[in-house]
């Protein structure tokens, strides 16, 4: 565990389930990021963790921001970013949101359909645009499948019409699944979005940016290929298909950046046996910050310093519902002593978890969280 959350989990003791996380860390991976990949614009995924502290810690290194939504736009304001580095990734979003980012200052788009990018020239005139295009997402634990994305043909139309209705036509962006493990993704990606940029040189409209999404992994219970893989991929696949006039390059890391600062600490509420398997619930579950465990997609890293001989086990979360199960296929195996009241760590889990906890299903409180910053601890 990390050194500077052992200890104020082991000198606070706080409530659980909780979070803990270390900024320091936070810090570190952008930095790695920025070294893989030098010539790439950073636009952090703010749904992967917003909470206002990391947020702070990244505004203050220089990075920018990928939103979804006006809350997040906030978010990023308050903490310090400079709206001409947000990016409004999402491509389905309410002419009304559109309305908000533009008044604040936001003039990055991404857009995958006619009426988005209607909305956009209504309410957001003169803003730059991204056309989302859709790319196979094979190798993701978490993919997007085709909820957003449009194809080859699509995007090229998008972007051409784009001038006509008071917008820029920027950039080509897409996403090659979250939890990607699978390098070469991303150099498929950049070929997909190079055919889209040639098409519409051919017709004159010259798009300056490729945006490369996120997707970069983080290490769970099983390794994962180096970042420095994903940044040969893709340097690769921009030297091949842009030569000497490679685009301006975009990464939308959310992942990569937190997971690894975070660690959840729960508490075992139960033991049980059930048709010769043993169960441990835990006082988190899937609608307590756990949500990437549906269909057991993310496999944490989940210790104990508890002793002795392991074994086994299930695990579940606390809540009276059926689909309140962590894994019953991943094997994972805890101490046989392990008794209710003991503590059992969740490792890697500063991404997609608080930010996914619910208000309160069953009654039982989102995910409490606390950073820790140098000789600085906080709630």
């Amino acid at each position: 565990m990390l050194g500077r959350v052992a200890e104020f989990l082991d000198g606070r003791a706080p409530g659980t389930p909780c979070l803990v996380l270390d900024l320091d860390v936070v810090r570190q991976r952008y930095r790695e990021l920025r070294e893989a990949l030098p010539r790439a614009r950073m636009h952090y995924a703010v749904k992967a963790n917003p909470h206002p502290r990391v947020l702070r810690a990244l505004a203050e290194l220089g990075a920018g921001f990928d939103v979804a939504s006006p809350a997040e736009v906030a978010l990023c304001l308050a903490a310090g970013a400079d709206p001409a580095g947000i990016s409004y990734g999402n491509t389905v979003k309410k002419r009304s949101d559109v309305a908000y980012a533009f008044a604040a200052g936001v003039r990055r788009f991404a857009v995958d359909s006619r009426p988005d990018l209607e909305n956009l020239a209504a309410a957001a005139p003169g803003s730059l645009v991204y056309c989302r295009l859709f790319v196979p997402d094979d190798g993701a634990r978490t993919p997007f499948g085709r909820k957003f994305g449009c194809s080859p043909e699509q995007a090229v139309s998008l972007l051409a019409a784009a001038g006509g209705l008071g917008l820029v036509p920027h950039g080509v962006s897409f996403h090659v699944g979250s939890q990607q493990l699978d390098p070469s993704a991303f150099a498929r990606g950049v070929r997909a979005a190079a055919a889209v940029v040639g098409e519409l040189s051919a017709r004159g409209v010259v798009v300056p940016a490729l945006n490369l999404g996120g997707g970069f992994p983080v290490r769970y219970a099983t390794p994962v290929p180096p970042l420095a893989d994903y940044a040969a991929a893709i340097q690769g696949a921009v030297g091949e298909c842009f030569g000497a006039s490679p685009p301006e390059l975009a990464i939308e890391p959310g992942r990569a950046v937190v997971a690894d600062a975070g660690v959840i600490r729960t508490e075992v509420v139960l033991v049980a046996e059930r048709d010769g398997r043993r169960w441990v619930y835990l006082d988190a579950g899937r609608y307590g910050g756990l949500a990437e465990t549906e269909n057991e997609a993310i496999a944490y890293r989940i210790v104990s310093r508890l002793g002795g001989p392991d074994g086994p086990v299930v695990l579940a979360g606390p809540t009276c519902d059926g689909d309140d199960v962590l894994y019953q296929r991943t094997e994972y195996r805890l101490p046989l002593r392990l008794r209710a009241g003991d503590h059992v760590d969740i490792l890697s889990a500063g991404a997609y978890t608080a930010s996914y906890a619910s208000v309160g299903f069953n009654g039982f409180a989102p995910l409490a969280v606390h950073c820790v910053d140098a000789d600085e601890a906080t709630g």
